[in-house]
């Protein structure tokens, strides 16, 4: 499945990575969506090693070696998901459709769990989803076909050029696709006068700030 061969594996374990029966989590936790449409819901979040991606700026930029972190089973991450009050998850990354995640969705919709993704469209879609927040980055194009499955397309303004690449990828998105331009954390201060100023001009767009920063929670 996709780029999923992690080293020094055996070959069961291959086998089930491959599967999706098994996937490299860096963490795991319970708190409020801080960015975007789904911005201030309750929600477990899981975050699956490894991404290919690369951007500079990244803020977990310790996700990005998937053997860094414990292959966990399907029915760990159900239970850790199930065992809170919201009944909702947002599965993030690293970059998470660099492995299989039909098995890990079909087990969370048979337990009634609403599930949000968040990509960066480099990768083919595996897994049901009941919104899929595309964050496409410069260095790999998004596919196309991810493009047009964007529920919420958020752009990450890190420097002027950020705003035609923003632009550029509004194009190709569905008519009923939300558009949301979000400051670079580290450039925040710099960058946001030029974010509002944009939103004024395009009233398409609106804008995601990183709440849960100004809140202090993960």
């Amino acid at each position: 499945m996709n780029n999923c061969r992690l080293t020094n594996l055996t070959p069961e374990q291959q086998q089930l990575l491959e599967h999706g029966s098994l996937l490299p989590v860096m963490e795991k936790f319970y708190s409020v969506q801080g960015e975007g449409y789904n911005t201030g819901k309750a929600a477990s979040f899981v975050r699956i090693g490894g991404c290919d991606v690369g951007c500079h700026w990244c803020d977990v930029k310790e996700a990005w070696d998937a053997s860094m972190h414990p292959l966990t089973s399907l029915g760990e991450i159900i239970k850790f998901v199930t065992s809170f009050p919201a009944k909702s998850v947002v599965i993030t990354g690293g970059e998470p459709l660099m492995y299989n995640l039909d098995p890990l969705c079909r087990e969370l919709k048979d337990r009634g769990i609403r599930i949000f993704l968040e990509t960066s469209g480099a990768y083919p879609l595996s897994g049901h989803y009941d919104w899929v927040c595309l964050s496409p980055k410069t260095n790999i194009q998004p596919r196309q076909d991810m493009l047009l499955m964007a529920d919420e397309l958020k752009v990450i303004i890190h420097e002027k050029n950020d705003f035609e690449w923003a632009k550029k990828n509004a194009r190709l998105v569905k008519e009923k696709c939300l558009l949301y331009l979000q400051p670079e954390w580290s450039r925040y201060q710099q960058i946001l006068p030029q974010v509002v100023d944009f939103v004024m001009q395009n009233p398409r767009w609106m804008i995601s700030l990183q709440s849960h920063k100004f809140m202090n929670i993960p």
